[in-house]
């Protein structure tokens, strides 16, 4: 039964999928499914299928292996859409797990345009987030179906190119590759999805697939074949060749096919959310002048910082291994002397990539403590927010604290302090009330 409403929680018919999501917690609520404590794991970075995620996993699928792994918190993170937080929000609620939900785009950083940030091999082009929106209603959605719109004409014009060199086995971007989403927010993955099921089409036998992957791909015919039937493998490989630098689908970006970083924060501020500076690993040339970035970002409104950790320090080369652990540390050590929140998780947009990082790990072992005061920092920001428009860049948090500091240490607290499971916590919180008054509410 357990295994049955799972596949259904992935379901496109959001109430197809809510419907098994409270089967699945009334299950665990009248014992037939055992639930394990909270412990002291988070993943605040998931992309659900309303980007792209590596195992098809919805958003309320997500929360619900959250809280069936026993995590603390959990996040969402998708690209140009908001389309999943208010479920992921509603499921973490009926769960009771924290959760936080967010959105990533890529921008333009004019004062970086010669210096590559954490876009590889695309100067001035970054990966640049929000988290803790209360709500998947925009306030204004003008900007939101704007920043969809332009990465959307840029997906369409890449399986357009990639599709004519892989003819016949090229893809009809509206009728192969859209589908393949709940909600028409397509992208590469999901084009080298749909062009992995047209090969296979095409050339049903695997001799001709391989030599025809082989032949596309400049690839020796031995490699293909080790991954022809491994389909993320396989797709990877296509994503890799056609759509990266150097491949047939790829052109170099310009500043202007992409939103500035100050557009994006001020959609991100407008909307009472936290505009987040994601970090990649300090290798980049962009990256490793990081004051000059981190005061950069922060003067377009950026007050939290994201990780991915597991790219930071799981190397089998112990040279890499170390370097990046260093680089890690140097830049946590940075994010915290400007009292920046720190949120980390796995991104889970590719298979094979972690459900959870392994904090166990030398490198992030002694890191955990500052992940989880993150964690509960937007936990705290979002439940505020939500109840009583006091969250963590409000003006009521403005007039309530003398620095970023003494604000951290509030909503982290109140973050700890809150019982997921009870969504009446805040009851007695009002836009009047003072941090003392919060606390002692809870």
């Amino acid at each position: 039964m357990r295994e049955v409403l799972e596949r259904e929680i992935d379901d496109f018919d959001v109430a197809f999928r809510w419907t098994a999501l409270e089967e699945l917690e009334a299950l665990a609520r009248e014992g037939a499914i055992a639930l394990p404590e909270t412990g002291d794991r988070v993943n605040l970075h998931c992309h659900s299928f309303f980007s792209y995620n590596g195992y098809g996993y919805s958003p309320s699928r997500l929360a619900w292996l959250g809280r069936a792994a026993g995590l603390y918190a959990m996040g969402i993170v998708d690209f140009d859409v908001l389309d999943g937080v208010d479920e992921f929000l509603e499921a973490c609620a009926l769960l009771g797990l924290r959760g936080c939900g967010g959105f990533e785009t890529r921008v333009f950083v004019p004062e970086f345009a010669g210096r590559t940030i954490n876009s590889p091999g695309e100067p001035g082009i970054a990966y640049h987030m929000g988290v803790g929106f209360a709500s998947g209603e925009a306030v204004d959605p003008a900007p939101l179906d704007a920043f969809k719109h332009t990465a959307q004409e840029r997906t369409r014009e890449l399986a357009a190119r990639v599709s004519a060199h892989l003819d016949p086995a090229g893809v009809d971007f509206e009728r192969d590759v859209l589908p393949l989403t709940p909600n028409w927010n397509a992208t590469e993955r999901h084009v080298c999805m749909a062009l992995d099921a047209k090969a296979r089409s095409v050339f049903p036998k695997d001799e001709k697939r391989a030599a025809f992957w082989a032949e596309k791909l400049g690839e020796p015919p031995e490699r293909i074949t080790a991954v022809l039937d491994d389909s993320p493998a396989l797709q990877g490989l296509v994503r890799a060749k056609t759509m990266k630098a150097g491949g047939v689908g790829y052109v170099k970006p310009e500043g202007g096919d992409f939103p500035t970083l100050r557009d994006v924060s001020a959609f991100v501020l407008a909307n009472d959310a936290i505009p987040t500076f994601a970090f990649l690993d300090g290798t980049s040339d962009g990256e490793q002048c990081m004051i000059e970035l981190l005061d950069v970002m922060m003067e377009s409104g950026v007050a939290a910082v994201n990780i991915i950790p597991d790219r930071n320090w799981n190397y089998k080369d112990f040279d890499v291994r170390r370097r990046k652990g260093e680089l890690l540390h140097r830049f946590v050590d940075e994010a915290r002397s400007r009292d920046l929140p720190i949120v980390v998780g796995t991104e889970m947009n590719a298979y094979g990539q972690r459900f959870v990082d392994d904090f166990d790990a030398p490198e992030l072992a002694p890191l955990l403590p500052v992940f989880l005061e993150g964690a509960d920092i937007v936990y705290a920001h979002t439940r505020l927010q939500q109840h009583a428009g006091l969250g963590y860049l409000s003006a009521w948090a403005r007039q309530s604290f003398p620095d970023i500091g003494a604000k951290n240490a509030f909503y982290a607290e109140v973050g700890r302090l809150l019982d997921p499971a009870d969504q009446d916590g805040l009851s007695h919180v009002t836009p009047e009330s003072s941090p003392t008054d919060v606390l002692a509410a809870l």
